[in-house]
This record gives structure tokens, C-alpha cells and sequence, in this order.
């Protein structure tokens, strides 16, 4: 439990710098590492208490990971 819980972390992160790198965000690249890891954190608990999600840990911090970066910044926009 404790190796996905970091490689979630890792994957996360990787996904958030990458995200504004290709320019596919405009948050900072704090921000988006902490965006990424805040929604790979909720996916990966979700899928712990109540068990679905996709078959892989690490395509679990993916999807959940670009799916936070979609839905935190066109949230807070005006």
C-alpha cells in the first residue's frame, strides 16, 4: 500500500510538470505539481474505500491527475 501511495505521488508530479512544460496549463508549475497530487491523493483513497477505479495504480494517478488539472483551474476562472 505504501509503494503505490509514493508511486502515485512520483507519477503525479511528473504529470503536473509535464502538464505546464507543454503548455497544456498556465498555473506555475508549483501549482500544478500541487493540483496533480491533490487529485491523484483523493483518487487514490476513493479507490481504496470504495474499490473502482481503472485496473492499474498508475493509470488511476494519471487520469486522475490531468482530470484535477481540468476541473481545479476552468473552476476558479471568470
Amino acid at each position: 500500500m505504501f509503494p503505490t501511495m509514493i508511486g502515485t505521488v512520483v507519477i503525479a508530479g511528473i504529470v503536473g510538470y509535464l502538464a505546464e512544460k507543454t503548455g497544456f496549463t498556465h498555473n506555475g508549475i508549483l501549482q500544478s505539481i500541487i493540483i496533480c497530487v491533490g487529485g491523484a491523493f483523493v483518487f487514490y483513497f476513493v479507490r481504496l474505500m470504495f474499490g473502482f477505479g481503472f485496473a492499474s495504480p498508475g493509470v488511476n494517478a494519471i487520469a486522475s491527475s490531468i482530470g484535477a488539472l481540468v476541473i481545479v483551474p476552468f473552476h476558479w476562472r471568470k
